[in-house]
């Protein structure tokens, strides 16, 4: 095992900061590397560039830091990663200079730089796919344990809730149901009548080849009520709220304002996760109905001139041969939709750690999953009311 030495770690002023420099020389058992200078983010380029070449043929055993003047985190990954030099020297050093800080940063590279051992040990070119493989399904894995978890908390959370009917902070949950909701319907309105729109222009046009232009209207109200507008309405719900749901309550994770609710005793599910819960199962409903509203008067702007049918006409055969049915089927949808979403985007906002990155991969990841979660359900839903008769 390499053995460190350093006395003490001196700080000098005035002039310019020497470059980090390393010297190699043999000793008992293998060689001794000899820094000196500043090993700090501004003056350790030239020694980085060159020290992984230079130990490569070393088997390094002694370690002397006598004559380092600084040293910060980019000169302790100069040293792990281009010097593959073990983590424990630098705790040791760390420790032999009897500095306190110094002893933190040996912890920090401990945490956060792998070990050069696993390093060595990656598997050859033959077995990554292999390992790439079980590592993804190990992490799926986790994230589904995580879910349950959440949902765990979520559901206590809510029993909590209807036993005490008080603790729902209704100022937070109104802000939600402008924010997530109120705002999103021009959106959906935009998006319904559009797709309204286009299943009646292609179901005219294919209907008329076998002179059944009129059930056209039959296919538009199916189709709009029953699966086009609560699923086009969660699809927008999934890239607004999931999205904005992760984003916020990451961005409070990475400020640690979350850690600070839970010093001062405020549970952060009540605080956070209800609020946004409620707002969207109870917005939900009512964007979904006015997604249906939208997506049958996009049909009826269409089939009114292309197959001259009034509107009192369209309506009539709306309410007699599509029924409430339909109807009752994409409102039951709605809030069990909401629901997914709701929690798929607070669970990912918890899972965000301290930087940009792990925040931007949460809250994309958050979107994706909610997407695959609402067609996942929409199918369920369908084999269900197949079986029915619904």
């Amino acid at each position: 095992m390499a053995v460190i030495r350093a006395k003490t770690w001196p700080s000098r002023s005035g002039g310019e900061r020497p470059e980090a420099r390393f010297t190699l020389t043999p000793c008992d058992g293998g060689s001794r590397l000899v820094l000196a200078g500043d090993w700090t983010a501004t003056r350790v380029a030239k020694a980085a560039s060159s020290l992984g070449a230079a130990v490569s043929n070393h088997r390094i055993v002694l370690l002397d830091v006598e004559d380092v003047e600084r040293l910060d985190t980019a000169g302790v990954f100069v040293l792990t990663e281009r010097g593959g030099l073990a983590q424990e020297l630098l705790a040791k050093a760390a420790g032999a200079a009897n500095r306190p800080d110094l002893e933190r940063l040996g912890e920090l590279v401990g945490e956060r730089l792998p070990d050069v051992a696993t390093v060595k040990a990656r598997p050859a070119q033959g077995r990554r796919g292999l390992a790439a493989l079980g590592a993804a399904i190990e992490r799926e894995t986790r994230a589904a344990f995580l879910n349950l978890a959440f949902y765990g908390e979520l559901v206590i959370a809510l029993g909590r809730l209807v036993r005490q009917p008080g603790r729902i902070r209704r100022a937070p949950t109104v802000s939600q149901m402008d924010s997530a909701g109120i705002s999103a319907i021009p959106i959906v309105i935009a998006a319904n009548f559009f797709v309204g729109a286009t299943i009646a222009f292609l179901g005219a046009s294919l209907l008329a080849q076998f002179g059944a232009s009129v059930f056209a209207v039959e296919l538009v109200g199916v189709g709009v009520l029953r699966e086009f507008a609560v699923l086009i309405t969660a699809i927008i719900l999934a890239g607004r709220s999931a999205s904005s749901f992760a984003a916020g309550i990451g961005a409070m994770k990475m400020n640690q304002e979350i850690d600070a609710m839970e010093v001062m005793g405020v549970d952060p599910m009540d605080a956070l996760v209800l609020p946004r819960f409620a707002a969207l199962v109870l917005m939900a409903p009512l964007l979904t109905f006015l997604a249906m509203v939208a997506g049958l008067a996009g049909g009826l702007l269409v089939l009114w001139p292309v197959l001259d049918l009034s509107p009192q006409f369209f309506l009539t055969r709306i309410v007699n041969n599509v029924g409430v049915i339909h109807f009752a089927v994409g409102m039951v949808k709605a809030p069990v939709m909401a629901i997914v979403v709701a929690a798929i985007g607070c669970r990912h906002g918890f899972e965000v750690g301290g930087d940009v990155e792990s925040l931007g991969g949460h809250v994309t990841s958050a979107v994706v999953q909610a997407l695959f979660a609402i067609i996942a359900i929409d199918a369920v839903f369908a084999l269900m009311f197949l079986e029915m008769n619904l």
